[in-house]
């Protein structure tokens, strides 16, 4: 009897050592699996701060832009600016009380 026991216990250390090398196999599987999401994580967290900087940048220059055509605009349609094209170029003047007309709906 103790004789058809040692194979059975022999069947069962074998088992066990099956089973310690599969976990093995599935832990450094598991590890390398980690790895390299992380390192895929980490590029892209990379090309996302890169295209926030390119963005950023992109939104620097238009606010310059902007702050750039609005002082333009502003001195553009400046009144004096606007009074000295009417009267200068266009030959344009106030009209007089005689000129002016009062138009009833």
């Amino acid at each position: 009897m103790i004789a058809a026991n040692r194979p059975r216990l022999s069947m069962l250390a074998h088992s066990g050592s099956a089973r310690h090398s599969l976990l093995s196999s599935l832990l450094s599987l598991s590890v390398v699996a980690t790895a390299l999401g992380l390192i895929y994580s980490s590029h892209l967290c990379r090309e996302y701060y890169a295209e926030l900087q390119r963005i950023e940048t992109s939104r620097w220059q238009l606010e310059e832009e902007y702050s750039r055509l609005m002082l333009e605009h502003g001195t553009l349609a400046s009144p004096h600016r606007v009074q000295r094209l009417a009267s200068g170029d266009l030959g344009m003047s106030a009209p007089t009380m005689d000129q002016r007309r009062v138009v009833l709906p």
